[in-house]
């Protein structure tokens, strides 16, 4: 039915930047809220920013400053520009969207597979 899709982690230096995206597709009629969440070795997920579908932005305390957010209507698509990079940083990074499929009045909550961040020298 529908399916988000995140590419674009990898390994950087700390102070590096990256941008991960997420791609939904399927029978989608409209896209509420798009966003980020991450979750480190042995630690619970936790929210990182989100994108509204009036383009206002919501970030966690520890990324305010280093990350932004952003999506594109068109395609469907958010991304996640994260800059000044700490090894506290290091995650697997999730897309998270709110997401009304075609021939439902329905909104629900739907996840990508993750990608997998890792801040080190």
């Amino acid at each position: 039915q529908v399916q988000l899709v995140e590419s674009g982690g990898g390994l950087v230096q700390p102070g590096g930047s990256l941008r991960i995206t997420c791609a939904a597709s399927g029978s989608i009629f409209s896209i509420d809220a798009m966003g980020w969440y991450r979750q480190a070795p042995g630690k619970q997920r936790e929210f990182v920013a989100r994108i509204t579908s009036v383009d206002s932005t919501y970030f966690a305390d520890s990324v305010k400053g280093r990350f932004a957010i952003s999506r594109d209507n068109a395609k469907n698509t958010v991304y996640l520009q994260m800059n000044s990079l700490k090894p506290e940083d290091t995650a697997v990074y999730y897309c998270n969207a709110i997401i009304q499929t075609i021939g439902t009045m329905i909104h629900l909550n739907y996840w990508g597979q993750g990608t997998q961040v890792t801040v080190s020298s």
